[in-house]
């Protein structure tokens, strides 16, 4: 069995001195030692046995020492330049600074539609960069910055038990999920942490199969806003609205919603008492688009509630547009671990594109907007409506 590294750097220390004393015909033997004991290359031996203990001056008066242990790092230039950082880190803004497996999905597409607009000049060099770059990389250039950019929630749901019999529980084997069209909803306080009194609520609902997003603030909870904020919430989607799933709050447990799915062919379930998870899709939207943008403060003037539904007009183009999202399409469980697989980030509006249930007129309107729309305008907007709030 070879010798460790560790017991070969103290053989070279043990030897050096010795070697460098020596006459030549000593050092020969004691080199042929060496080599045999430690498996080295003759002229690697040769290198270390003198070079470990030498003591040599540079210019300026310092003194290095050599050393075995020590190893000098090769220097290079990095591939990834400033002019490529300084890009990365202005795309990475403009997109709401996802993580780097989101990022690198959207960068061949990004990258020139922010150069058609004026927004983006690279050369051909940090073009090319930008879009070969791997999310791990992007993920490691962007780090400090992330950092530099590191609010708690509270739950104002209260329970609608008279019309309960009446919804049932959703079971996730009726829901055809791999269409557009089933609809999880709820509602995101703008409270303060202050529960008392009327304040606005946004009305977040979410498209399981797509993860297209739509958000309308109403004044308070009750059922009549809460309900014309769904209607005009259905009007804005590119698909049929053919289910919806809430929580058990009274706000959509009443009789205007259920006589309302009733008459339009919608299917209406709920979710379990105290089972957040069962809504995932749009609790996980209430943070990443609702909270992310408008915080946790108290918002309940009118104004403010004018300045809300004018911030969402654009974030829902941003996000639905720009933002691609992962979705779990495997979960293994390997005895005390969970092993989760995601498929490929995508916006909702690519998912939206590639859905065989979503009619081709639909598709060809969607592009005709996505055509219109650039990302670095939307999130100046959003950002100076951000201000105003």
């Amino acid at each position: 069995m070879g010798l460790t590294m560790g017991e070969r750097q103290s053989l070279v220390r043990v030897n050096a001195r010795r070697y460098q004393r020596a006459s030549k015909k000593e050092k020969r033997k004691i080199l042929d030692e060496f080599v045999e004991s430690t498996g080295y290359h003759r002229t690697y031996a040769s290198y270390l046995l003198t070079g470990h203990g030498r003591r040599v001056a540079v210019p300026g008066n310092p003194m290095i020492v050599g050393d075995i242990r020590k190893r000098v790092r090769k220097k290079r230039e990095p591939v990834y330049g400033a002019e490529v950082v300084k890009a990365l880190k202005q795309i990475w803004m403009i997109m709401d600074m996802i993580c780097g497996k989101r990022l690198k999905t959207a960068l061949p597409e990004v990258v020139p539609k922010l150069e058609r607009w004026g927004e983006l000049k690279v050369d051909s060099d940090v073009r090319e960069k930008l879009v070969r770059m791997s999310a791990s990389t992007i993920d490691r250039l962007l780090a400090d910055e992330r950092k530099r950019m590191e609010l708690k929630s509270r739950s104002g749901t209260k329970p609608g038990t008279l019309l309960k019999h009446q919804v049932p529980i959703r079971t996730f084997s009726e829901w055809d999920e791999s269409n557009p069209g089933f609809i999880e909803i709820d509602l995101v306080s703008h409270g303060g942490g202050d529960e008392q009194g009327d304040f606005c609520q946004t009305l977040s609902a979410t498209d399981v199969c797509s993860g297209w997003t739509e958000t309308e603030a109403v004044q308070n909870k009750a059922q009549v806003w809460v309900f014309e904020g769904l209607t005009r919430v259905r009007s804005r989607l590119p698909f049929a609205m053919l289910g919806i799933d809430s929580d058990n709050g009274s706000e959509f447990i009443n009789k205007h919603l259920v006589a309302y799915c009733d008459r339009e062919g919608i299917s209406f379930t709920r979710s379990r008492p105290y089972r957040k998870n069962d809504n995932c899709f749009v609790e996980q939207k209430n943070y990443t688009v609702v909270r992310k943008t408008v915080g946790y403060m108290r918002h309940d003037s009118s104004k403010e509630l004018e300045i809300l539904n004018r911030l969402y007009s654009y974030l829902r183009l941003y996000n639905n547009y720009f933002l691609p999202s992962m979705k779990l399409s495997q979960k293994t469980r390997i005895g005390s671990k969970v092993v989760k697989r995601y498929d490929e980030p995508k916006s909702p509006y690519q998912r939206l594109l590639e859905s065989s249930s979503i009619d081709r007129r639909v598709k060809q309107r969607l592009r005709v907007e996505y055509n219109t729309l650039n990302p670095a305008q939307l999130k100046r907007e959003i950002m100076c409506l951000q201000q105003l709030l």
